[in-house]
C-alpha cells in the first residue's frame, strides 16, 4: 500500500506555505477545503488547545461530523497506524471517526494523515479516553488533526451500469480464489465452512441470482468472525457497496436490509463501515480495484493491494465483490 500521489494542499490563505503531504492512495482524488471548514479548523478545540493542528485529507463521508459543532467522543481503539473514536450519541454508540498514518488503509470513515506510522505520528489511547470531534478538528489526548483537504470515498464509474472487462474480472477471481481451484473452495478464518456454511450459502443464492436468499445469509454473517471487523461483516459490506456502485436495482433495498442486521450484532467500527459501505462510500484499495476492472487504473497492484489488507478484510471485501459482480451479471441475464 505505498503507491501514492504526492500532492500539495493548503489549511487556509494565511498559511503562507504549502504543506507537502502524501495523499490519494490507489488513485483517489482530493478535493480543496472549503473557505468556512478552514476558519474551523483553526479554532481551538477542547483539550489540544495549545497544540498545533496536524493537517489530514479528510474523507467526505465524514465532512458532517467535522464541520459540525465540537462534539465528545472517546476511543475505540489506538495504534501505529490509525485511532478510532466514536462521537457520543444521545442514545448511547454513535458515528465513528479514524485517523490513519498515509501507510494505513484508506478507509471511508478516515482522516488520512500525510505521514507514515513508522515516524509515530499517533500516540496509542486507552480505549475509552476522551476524545473531540467537530469544528473542523477531531482532538484525541495530545493531538489535534484538522481537515486540510478532501477526498471523495464513493468511487465515480462511468454510467449507471459501469462495464467491467471479462478479462479484469476473471483476473480478480483468480487472484482471489487461487489458479485452478474451485470458488467451492474458498474459506476465510473465522467462518465456518461445508456446504451448510454461510459461505456456500451465498454461493447458492447468488447461482441462483435470488437476492432475498443472499440477505438472508446477512443473518448468519454479520457479527461472524474475529477482529473489530468480522469477516462476515466484510464479506456483506463488500457486496453491499458493489451492488450500489454497479447499479444493481435492488441494492439499496439489500443494503438496507444489511445494516439493520447490524444493531447489536457486531462492533461499533464495524457498524459504521457497513454505514458507509450502504452509500457506496468504500475503502481507496477496494475503489481502486472497481477502477482497474472498467479500465480506468492498473488492476493487478490494486488487487494486490485490497487483498493486503488486514488479516481478511481485505480478501473478505474482494469476496463481496465477486459476490455483486455475479447477482449484477445473473440478474441481467434474467431479466
Amino acid at each position: 500500500m505505498s503507491a501514492i500521489d504526492d500532492t500539495t494542499v493548503r489549511t487556509g490563505p494565511s498559511d503562507g506555505a504549502a504543506l507537502r503531504g502524501r495523499a490519494a492512495p490507489a488513485g483517489v482524488s482530493t478535493i480543496p477545503l472549503p473557505r468556512d471548514s478552514v476558519r474551523a479548523a483553526a479554532r481551538p478545540a477542547g483539550p489540544a488547545t495549545a497544540a498545533s493542528a496536524v493537517p489530514a485529507a479528510a474523507s467526505t463521508g465524514v465532512a458532517d461530523l467535522l464541520r459540525g459543532p465540537v462534539r465528545p467522543a472517546r476511543v475505540l481503539l489506538s495504534g501505529p497506524a490509525a485511532v478510532y473514536v466514536q462521537v457520543v450519541g444521545e442514545r448511547g454508540g454513535g458515528d465513528v471517526v479514524g485517523v490513519m498514518t498515509s501507510d494505513a488503509a484508506r478507509l471511508p470513515l478516515g482522516c488520512i494523515l500525510f505521514r507514515p506510522s513508522n515516524g509515530r505520528p499517533l500516540v496509542g489511547l486507552p480505549p475509552g479516553a476522551p476524545a473531540e470531534v467537530g469544528g473542523g478538528r477531531i482532538v484525541v489526548g495530545d493531538l489535534a488533526v484538522s481537515a486540510a483537504a478532501w477526498w471523495d470515498p464513493r468511487p465515480r464509474l462511468p454510467g449507471g451500469r459501469p462495464a467491467l472487462l471479462p478479462e479484469g474480472v476473471r483476473q480478480l477471481r483468480t487472484t482471489l480464489y487461487g489458479e485452478g481451484m474451485p470458488h467451492s473452495a474458498f474459506t476465510l478464518p473465522g467462518l465456518p465452512t461445508g456446504p451448510g456454511g454461510p459461505l456456500a450459502a451465498l454461493r447458492g443464492a447468488v447461482r441462483r441470482a435470488d437476492l432475498e436468499a443472499a440477505l438472508r445469509t446477512a443473518t448468519r454473517l454479520v457479527g461472524l468472525g474475529p477482529g473489530l471487523t468480522p469477516a462476515g461483516d466484510d464479506v456483506m459490506a463488500g457486496t453491499m457497496a458493489g451492488l450500489v456502485l454497479l447499479g444493481h436495482p435492488a441494492a439499496e433495498r439489500f443494503a438496507a436490509g444489511v445494516c439493520s442486521l447490524a444493531a447489536g450484532r457486531t462492533t461499533e467500527l464495524s457498524r459504521a463501515l457497513l454505514r458507509h459501505a450502504a452509500a457506496g462510500r468504500v475503502s481507496g484499495e477496494y475503489a481502486a480495484v472497481l477502477r482497474g476492472l472498467v479500465g480506468e487504473r492498473p488492476l493487478a497492484p490494486a488487487i494486490e493491494r485490497l487483498l493486503a489488507t488486514g488479516a481478511t478484510s481485505g480478501r473478505a471485501m474482494a469476496l463481496g465483490l465477486c459476490t455483486a459482480i455475479d447477482l449484477v451479471d445473473r440478474t441481467a441475464r434474467t431479466r
